[in-house]
């Protein structure tokens, strides 16, 4: 299988989903790339101080669009309703990292907190992926659990499409703090080709990213790029190791989380042989529901089997 490396250049480096996109490079299924990306704002140079939004990006602040993420991947032979197989084998963070709040000020988050209209406050953090840790401002440390907050394939419509929301047709900007080094996302395929992205590189981040921000850093991920087939869904879910993870999403929690559970419970009822009714009873005492991300408009819940917690026999 071959190896592949994207840099983040002009050339190599998008804000926004599209079909139209041209592919960065066209990789055969089970070859292996390896993408260095930018931090979500495209920072071309660290910051020297907490709020040092000075520096220069990729993408002027009159571009901005999105996340700051690869020109997409072409995986030949992936055509629409095919599942796209994501298999993350590394990912290391670059030495720097920031944190915004609230870094959406509109968000019914911030206006629930009473903190719309108030100063942001910034942390930076020094990241030592040796050591695994990040400090923050001096101060605050704690691990690195780094994981990419986009992993998506291009919507099937025409046009150019924000990187913000998570798309149930696509996924993107997930946000799952459970998709470290040892998963495999499962994503639809729309367009021929399938047209995969990468990027918002998060050192670490709490269920919910309730500020909007993660501890937004540059990330190196080593991914194995395939087609599956036989899976038991053909909705975005993944295989992490914590356990199985199925996702809903919408501006509804109440919908992202009957959706999550939905397919977590088809889930169950294709591993134990069993009906949707008798799944469902297991889920209520082997699943957990929970908030994946509140900041993206298109709220997130994700339903996690924990690995090894139900056995038969």
């Amino acid at each position: 299988m071959a190896l592949h490396v994207v840099e983040p250049t002009p050339e190599s480096t998008v804000n926004f989903f599209s079909a139209a996109h041209e592919p960065v490079l066209t990789m055969d299924p089970g070859d292996t790339a390896i993408v260095r990306t930018l931090d979500a704002a495209g920072y071309l140079a660290r910051q020297q101080f907490p709020g040092d939004t000075g520096q220069p990006t990729m993408f002027p602040s009159a571009e901005f669009r999105g996340h700051c993420l690869n020109q997409p991947i072409a995986v030949r032979g992936a055509a629409p309703g095919d599942l796209l197989a994501v298999r993350i084998v590394s990912l290391t963070p670059g030495d720097w990292g920031w944190t915004v709040a609230p870094a959406t000020p509109s968000s019914p988050v911030v206006k629930r907190l009473g903190l719309a209209g108030t100063e942001p406050a910034w942390l930076l953090w020094e990241i030592d992926a040796d050591a695994g840790t990040a400090t923050a401002n001096g101060t605050y440390t704690r691990p690195l659990a780094p994981f990419l907050g986009v992993t998506g394939t291009s919507p099937a419509a025409p046009g150019e499409h924000s990187t913000i929301p998570p798309r149930a047709e696509s996924g993107g900007n997930i946000d799952c703090k459970e998709l470290v080094a040892g998963s495999t996302l499962y994503l639809p395929v729309n367009v021929p080709g399938a047209l995969l992205y990468l990027g918002d590189g998060h050192g670490a981040q709490g269920d919910g990213e309730v500020c909007g921000t993660a501890i937004e850093c540059p990330m190196t991920t080593e991914a194995v790029v395939d087609l599956a087939a036989g899976r038991p869904l053909t909705s975005v879910h993944a295989e992490t190791p914590a356990g199985r993870i199925t996702f809903g999403f919408s501006a509804d929690l109440n919908e992202a989380t009957g959706d999550a559970l939905d397919a977590m419970v088809t889930w169950l009822a294709s591993l134990y042989g069993t009906s949707r009714t008798e799944a469902l009873a297991l889920a209520s005492n082997c699943v957990d529901l929970r908030v994946t991300q509140v900041a993206n408009v298109t709220w997130g819940v994700h339903a996690l089997l924990p690995a090894g917690l139900l056995s038969v026999g």
